[in-house]
């Protein structure tokens, strides 16, 4: 089932970027007193790399003083030093003197300067030590908040209904809880740190250009409306595109899971060309909107940087015409550039951020929007249980359901199984057999009606109890990357060695098992190729003969099994399906000529129930379901 197109199509901005931000904010509160720690030493950082250039600023003073004072007549003051130069006419010379604190004749003060530089020097160490302790506990804040953010999200995962896997593609949701997640990550590592210190660098920096020069302070602060405006343009038309390329990311990976899963029918039906096309179209949609989110992101820093540029260039205009009259000295002038440069490159990595934010926030939306997502009915607060033992008596008392609001699937059915019943329910496809034994394991919740066992109402049962009562084969196996022996103890993990070699025999697992090289030690593969169809069908059927359940549900169990092998688990189901109470479902009428009651299903009602002489004696839809297998084959 895809999901609609509607609800994904690029171009799509995010929903609400400020209440998307505050989630993920609000994810952080755990870290707090690391948070206020990070705070703490990167305001430290930040007023000691702040004070760097003021210092470094001396030592230029320092060293043009002493060039300056050499080419002065010693033995004389600065005044008179000034004084003789504007007699002589030197009125430009004489006014940068005089605004300078030199010694007439005196050459650099090589150990005042080595004082400062050292000064300056440890200064930046500490400095950079403290950056890199912000660092350290960011880290651990972003990995930690990740960690429950992941943790949240499976738990999320577990208290869905099913119905939302049936609704979501299984490569779209895989993106959500990997690839989002990942970018969350990311984007919290890299801005958070880097949003905290530009903008208390700016703060920082700016106070410190305020103190050297008021005026050249204004002409830097032109930069900040020319951000605003670059920012409020281009973060307004990249945010739809990163929105559109964690959407197609989903898409994609969806169609790649779903073609890669399926594989060998695509050769064989030989729609590799097709396939290659599709995704040909999905990747150039992810690349349209990649390139788009990256080009008008990347516009953010050249455009800055130009900005920046063209104030540097005033800047040292002025700052050098400010020399040349008196009024600053040259390292002043050195140490206001410096502050210019740090001034403009937080403005530039806070406008780059943005971008960031952008992808950050679509992808947190993405996440937000899986953990927003109802969830089933909770358990009952005061749960009720049949007791240790469960007889089995499963009864549905006028029960109504449907997927769809408006379409109905079953209406007003009722049933008893007594216990130690063998329940076969047979009917064409979408007659609602499945659904049935998924409504008993309360996989969906009833609209109407209510089922029992021994007399409880399941939906006042805990599921981890009631699924705990219940061992379920179904058609479609699944086994995960282990061991066999770890697969068939999936049914009952504390189960000895014995009690699984036991239930393997039970069911002929055993008998294919010392054919493989490790036994029971065999390793299954990520998707069990290493396994006949067949042969992961008989480990999990040896799966719920070790749970040993009281209530069993085969959903077509014995469909990927040959003949032969189908007679023997037959057997091996017989001994599974004594005292407790069963409901088969099955398309092959051979397999349940023994049960006890058989039951028709067409469009979700039972048109037809008893033994499978009796049904065939009526001559109904049974006989001719049965008929359609077996009289129509031979003719």
């Amino acid at each position: 089932m895809s999901a609609p197109m509607g609800a994904g199509a690029p171009g799509q901005k995010s929903k609400n970027f400020r209440a998307a931000m505050k989630r993920l904010v609000e994810q952080l509160r755990p870290e707090k007193t690391r948070a206020i720690g990070i705070l703490a030493v990167t305001v430290a950082s930040i007023v000691l790399s702040v004070i760097g250039p003021k210092i470094l600023g001396r030592a230029t003073d320092l060293i043009f003083a002493g060039v300056i004072g050499r080419q002065l007549p010693p033995g004389i003051s600065k005044d008179q030093a000034v004084a003789a130069l504007r007699a002589e006419g030197n009125s430009t010379f004489a006014d940068m003197v005089s605004g300078m604190s030199v010694t007439p004749g005196h050459g650099i003060d090589f150990g005042a300067v080595a004082n400062v530089l050292a000064l300056a020097m440890a200064v930046y160490v500490l400095s950079s030590v403290l950056a890199w302790a912000g660092a350290y506990l960011l880290n651990i804040v972003v990995q930690r908040t990740v960690y429950r953010l992941r943790a949240q999200v499976e738990a999320k995962l577990h208290r869905v209904p099913l119905g939302y896997f049936d609704r979501q593609p299984r490569g779209e949701l895989l993106s959500r809880v990997t690839n989002d997640i990942d970018n969350i990550q990311m984007t919290l590592g890299q801005t958070m740190s880097q949003l905290v210190t530009s903008v208390l660098t700016v703060f920082g920096v700016l106070a410190m250009m305020f103190v050297i020069s008021p005026t050249l302070t204004g002409v830097s602060l032109i930069v900040v409306p020319i951000s605003f405006i670059i920012v409020a343009i281009v973060g307004r038309r990249s945010q739809r595109h990163f929105k559109a390329q964690w959407m197609e990311t989903g898409r994609l990976n969806s169609q790649i899971e779903e073609t890669y899963s399926g594989h060998v029918l695509v050769r064989v039906y030989g729609h590799q060309g097709e396939v290659e096309r599709d995704f040909g179209d999905r990747n150039q949609k992810l690349y349209e909107a990649g390139f788009g989110a990256q080009f008008l992101s990347g516009l953010i820093m050249p455009l800055m940087s130009f900005v920046g540029n063209l104030i540097y260039v005033a800047v040292a205009v002025i700052g050098g015409l400010k020399v040349a009259n008196g009024s600053m000295s040259l390292g002043n002038v050195q140490a206001f550039i410096q502050y210019s440069r740090q001034f403009s490159q937080p403005l530039t990595q806070i406008a780059s951020m943005a971008n960031s934010l952008q992808s950050g926030a679509a992808s947190a939306e993405r996440v937000f929007e899986l953990l927003d997502e109802p969830e089933q009915t909770p358990d009952p607060e005061v749960p009720v249980s049949p007791g240790p033992t469960t007889r089995g008596r499963v009864e549905f008392e006028h029960i109504s359901f449907r997927y769809q609001p408006d379409t109905p699937l079953i209406e007003d059915l009722s049933l008893v199984a007594e216990p130690g019943q063998t329940v076969a329910i047979v009917g064409p496809t979408g007659a609602g057999k499945t659904t049935l034994v998924n409504l008993i394991m309360r996989f969906y919740e009833l609209d109407a009606g209510r089922i029992t066992l021994d007399g409880v109402d399941v939906a006042q049962m805990r599921r981890s109890d009631l699924r705990g009562r219940v061992g379920m084969v179904l058609q479609d196996t699944w086994l995960f990357g282990g061991t066999i022996r770890d697969n068939i103890a999936y049914g009952r993990p504390d189960a000895s060695e014995e009690d699984i070699e036991r239930a393997a025999q039970a069911t002929f697992v055993d008998r294919f098992v010392h054919t493989l090289p490790d036994g029971y030690d065999t390793v299954i593969d990520e998707e069990a190729g290493n396994v006949s169809a067949g042969q992961k069908q008989l480990i999990t059927i040896a799966r719920a003969f070790l749970a040993q359940p009281s209530l069993l549900i085969l959903d077509e169990a014995t469909s990927s099994v040959d003949t032969r092998t189908e007679a023997l688990v037959q057997h091996a189901m017989a001994a599974l399906r004594s005292d407790r109470t069963s409901f088969i479902i099955a398309h092959r009428l051979s397999t349940i000529r023994d049960a006890d009651l058989i039951l028709v299903m067409e469009k979700g009602q039972i048109v037809e129930q008893g033994t499978h002489a009796e049904l065939l004696e009526r001559e109904g839809a049974y006989a001719r379901l049965y008929n359609a297998q077996f009289v129509g084959a031979i003719s």
